[in-house]
């Protein structure tokens, strides 16, 4: 879907949920560029958002979530 402006929710944003191996593990097909997940322990053992940028899953700090 492609939206253009902005894009309101009263429910919130629920991004899928995975580990660190499953985020990795990802068939090419799923990842898409500025795709967001929630990576349970993908900061150190602790929860994070990443973003895949085409090569690497990154959190909000632009480490590698396997870092």
């Amino acid at each position: 879907t492609t939206f253009s402006g902005p894009v309101a929710s009263e429910n919130g944003f629920i991004p899928p949920v995975y580990t660190t191996v499953e985020a990795n593990a990802l068939p090419a097909a799923s990842k898409v560029i500025g795709k967001i997940i929630y990576v349970s322990d993908g900061l150190g053992g602790l929860p994070t958002l990443a973003v895949w940028n085409d090569s690497n899953w990154i959190n909000s700090n632009g480490a590698s979530i396997n870092d």
